[in-house]
């Protein structure tokens, strides 16, 4: 009685809210029903200035995906490109701030998120500020690189300006427990990256290709970079902080190795050394506001219902794994599958 109480409060609850949200789309489109994609985002104050203007906050948190790692439905590409376009839309969001605190993750996830974010500052005309946390290495500084502004401390990680493919090969083990593939191919290739043949089976052409890709994969990467501060440069050339520029030699350090803030500082990866405070007051400054001036912090965040709440019973249950705790959470990295990942957590 009491869960079947307890069940029938919350349908009730969530059906109410469903239906002011529906009702407020109707009010606002004018009475046509639109049907919206993509999730459901509810503006949360982060930090109430009591002010008219806002800055929106958006998160790039640990490994970027294109897979789904919650109950929503939607990955962080999905996300980040709702939280843009709401940015976009709401005329009193003045400038936004990419809190960055990510090892970089999937190749094609952090280019999504590179053309959302570049897209949106040609198109919505707002700054974008990079605040850079502990980690915003790799593809956590590949989806950085497009911002107006950059802001890391001294002692955050970043750089890692690299591309990495990873696999394992098993076939001696294989030979020591006596078992053998049967492999049927239509092609010399068609087995390309199995970790089941013998390393003197594998032709050198194969090992060219792979790392043609690697290869071009990387000169995009540097490209970007290059791209997105010299933008930065030209917008910023007329405010009083000018930002930095690459040294000559940047691409020296665009070999995967890490830096510190202060190095990427030097280097003229980042504009500015300092914390999210810092970076608030840029995103002002950029933002026509002023750096003494009053702006509430926002976020948009996913909005969940009952619906997604029932959702989540019906997914059959996985069997139990047996998880060893190193202090970090380390990506699971598929075979054949290039990443933008910091070198601490590539293997």
């Amino acid at each position: 009685m009491v869960v079947a109480l307890v069940l029938f409060v919350l349908l009730a609850i969530s059906f109410l809210s469903n239906l002011g949200h529906y009702a407020k789309n109707l009010v606002s489109s004018g009475g046509r029903r639109i049907r919206s994609s993509g999730p459901r985002l509810e503006e949360i104050i982060v930090e109430d200035n009591d002010a008219a203007n806002k800055i929106a906050v958006i998160d790039i948190e640990g490994i970027i995906t294109s897979r789904v790692v919650d109950g929503g439905g939607y990955n962080l590409v999905d996300v980040v490109k709702a939280q843009l376009k709401r940015s976009e839309e709401d005329d009193k969001v003045k400038a936004v701030i990419l809190k960055v605190d990510s090892p970089g993750g999937e190749v094609l996830a952090s280019d999504e998120i590179y053309r959302l974010l570049t897209d949106f500052q040609k198109d919505a005309k707002k700054p974008i500020v990079a605040s850079m946390g502990n980690l915003a290495a790799s593809g956590g500084y590949y989806v950085s690189s497009p911002c107006q502004w950059i802001v890391a401390n001294e002692l955050t990680i970043t750089g890692s300006i690299g591309v990495i493919m990873h696999g394992w090969n098993y076939r001696g083990l294989m030979d020591k427990v006596g078992l053998a593939p049967q492999v049927y191919k239509s092609g010399k290739f068609k087995d390309m990256l199995s970790p089941d043949r013998k390393l003197d089976e594998i032709p050198p052409e194969e090992h060219e290709m792979v790392q043609h890709l690697i290869d071009e994969t990387y000169a995009r990467f540097k490209q970007v970079v290059q791209d997105g501060r010299s933008t930065a440069h030209q917008k910023n050339k007329g405010n009083v902080d000018k930002g930095r520029t690459l040294d000559e030699n940047w691409t020296k350090y665009a070999d995967g190795r890490v830096l510190s803030g202060r190095e990427a500082y030097d280097k003229g990866f980042v504009d500015e050394l300092g914390n999210f405070q810092d970076a608030v007051k840029r995103a002002k400054i950029l933002g026509g506001l002023g750096a003494n001036s009053n702006a509430n912090l926002i976020e948009f965040q996913q909005r969940y219902d009952l619906g997604d709440f029932l959702r989540m019973f019906g997914k059959s249950q996985a069997p139990p794994v047996v998880k060893v705790d190193l202090g970090v959470e380390a990506p699971k990295l598929q075979v054949g599958q290039m990443y933008f990942l910091a070198p601490m957590f590539a293997h």
